[in-house]
């Protein structure tokens, strides 16, 4: 393919643009916000499991409670029963049934208290537990949404960047050849983004190798409109006056 030098050199500046395209477009994905944002969302999740399961043995509580709480009321409806029918009895017989039915009752209703009590305090700690799991969960929270302004932030700025670089390509591509272009695209696509190199002191900057022998010669007396390729690497060599041929 013929190109003029001129041309040619265009593809420098256009290789160096889709390599800080390159560089940008990394970035972007290797911004320390994202592995921030998603450690802290795997934290939240954690932490929304444990409020799963607080809750859950919260409620376990709740029901045991309301259990007792039924029993206590039972207890307390048959002693205000026994205790009106003793006061309203004149039998003896009925009346020593009553006495010893209230004492059972009694004794009933007090023990019944005590497991209230000790269950309204494992309740309180079921609660409490409950409420320190969503505490840890709405920080997360914040964090994770600290981190994603931070990060997107970042990547306004990048995205400005590339907007910037991509104008810049597009006024760069259109100074060259379709062709030439199609060739440059082709050649970026081999060489994963390594397209077109300068050759600088006999060595291609794309790969860093040095041409000798046969490579050399053929490059050396290719006209200065004949585009030429690295023996290497392939990326399209550019040739100016610091190539040393």
């Amino acid at each position: 393919m013929k190109a003029s030098p001129v041309e040619q050199k265009e593809l420098l500046r256009l290789q160096a643009i889709d390599t800080k395209v390159q560089q940008l477009d990394h970035q972007a994905k290797s911004l320390a916000q994202h592995a921030e944002i998603a450690a802290l969302n795997a934290q939240v999740h954690a932490a929304r499991q444990a409020i799963a399961a607080q809750s859950g043995e919260r409620d376990d509580v709740r029901t045991e409670l309301r259990r007792i709480e039924s029993d206590v009321d039972v207890v307390e409806k048959r002693i205000a029963r026994d205790t009106d029918r003793l006061q309203h009895t004149s039998s003896v017989k009925d009346v020593q049934a009553l006495e010893t039915e209230l004492v059972a009752l009694r004794k009933r209703l007090g023990d019944l208290e005590e497991i209230e009590l000790a269950v309204m305090e494992r309740l309180e700690e079921r609660e409490a537990a409950v409420a320190e799991a969503q505490a840890t969960r709405d920080a997360l929270l914040v964090q994770v949404g600290e981190g994603e302004v931070a990060r997107d932030a970042q990547l306004v700025e990048l995205d400005r960047l590339l907007g910037d670089l991509r104008r810049d390509r597009e006024a760069i591509g259109s100074s060259v050849t379709p062709e030439l272009i199609a060739l440059y695209e082709k050649r970026r696509v081999a060489g994963h983004g390594n397209a077109a190199a300068l050759l600088r002191a006999r060595t291609c900057s794309g790969c860093t190798m040095t041409l000798t022998g046969s490579d050399l010669a053929v490059v050396r007396e290719a006209p200065a409109d004949d585009v030429v390729f690295c023996p290497d690497c392939g990326a399209i060599l550019v040739r100016t006056e610091e190539s040393g041929i």
